[in-house]
């Protein structure tokens, strides 16, 4: 069986996916688009939002994609945008809200 890769981006204004195998020929992509909220002085994205576009991605992804290449899943890699960041605790909660490119203090 052959194997695939999945890489997943949280761009600025779209959340991207790929699959490829293992030459690096892209098999299936997947997006959604979003756009970042000012929140209490901070461009941000919410955790639901975060949640609800990588859903998106992946179900978008998965309507392009075959079973057969999801299921020989070798690796996932995920990044984010520039100078973005989400900071979580120990037990997965979020400590500050997502910062973003829009940020000076990022």
């Amino acid at each position: 069986m052959e194997r695939t890769f999945l890489g997943i981006e949280f761009g600025s204004t779209r959340i991207k996916a790929v699959l490829i195998d293992e030459e690096g020929t892209p098999l299936a992509q997947g997006g959604y688009d979003w756009e970042n909220q000012l929140v209490d002085g901070y461009w941000s994205y919410s955790l639901k939002e975060i949640h609800k576009g990588l859903q998106g991605c992946v179900k978008s992804l998965k309507q392009d994609a075959t079973k057969a290449q999801l299921s020989s899943l070798k690796a996932i890699g995920v990044s984010a945008m520039m100078h973005g960041y989400l900071a979580f605790d120990k037990d997965d909660h979020l400590l500050v809200p997502f910062r973003t490119w829009r940020n000076t203090t990022t």
